[in-house]
């Protein structure tokens, strides 16, 4: 059986940075097939690599910076990130190509990812919960995740 990680990153004392662990805190606590697996990973990217040993799939939670209206929501794939060398420098201190090739070489493969962001207005800011600009976008951000894992689910089977 074919499995799904859904990871969301952020830091949630940085404003709209925690986008991704607020999104993964409401999945979470949803009713998932035994296959998919959602949490949240903090700002915790060095080591991330180690959780996706296993996984077919990762769909990753977090924000994104394209210069659009804070609350965009965007999808990404490895091969839009690849194309894109200002995609690939994580705020996070390791982009999440680089973990995706660690897992490959501690595992011998690796999950297929994607990313769903939100364009955030403010992480720079001390303050736990989202800006008032992203705030009113946040049920659409995860609405678009929980569509994507249900379509994910579709693929893998």
């Amino acid at each position: 059986m074919k499995k799904l990680l859904v990871l969301g990153i952020g830091n949630t004392l940085l404003t709209d940075d925690g986008v991704g662990v607020h999104a993964a805190e409401i999945l979470w606590q949803e009713e998932w097939p035994e296959n998919v697996t959602v949490m949240e990973a903090g700002t915790f990217t060095q080591d991330i690599y180690a959780f996706f040993e296993g996984y077919d799939r990762l769909l990753v939670l977090d924000v994104i910076h394209a210069e659009h209206d804070p609350g965009t929501i965007y999808e990404l794939t490895e091969d839009d990130i690849r194309s894109n060398e200002k995609q690939r420098v994580s705020i996070h201190d390791i982009d999440m190509l680089d973990s995706l090739r660690m897992c490959e070489m501690r595992c011998g493969s690796r999950p297929k990812m994607e990313i769903i962001g939100m364009q955030p207005y403010d992480i720079t800011t001390w303050n736990i919960g989202l800006s008032d600009a992203c705030k009113p976008k946040f049920d659409n951000f995860v609405a678009h995740a929980r569509k994507r894992i249900n379509e994910i689910i579709v693929e893998m089977n």
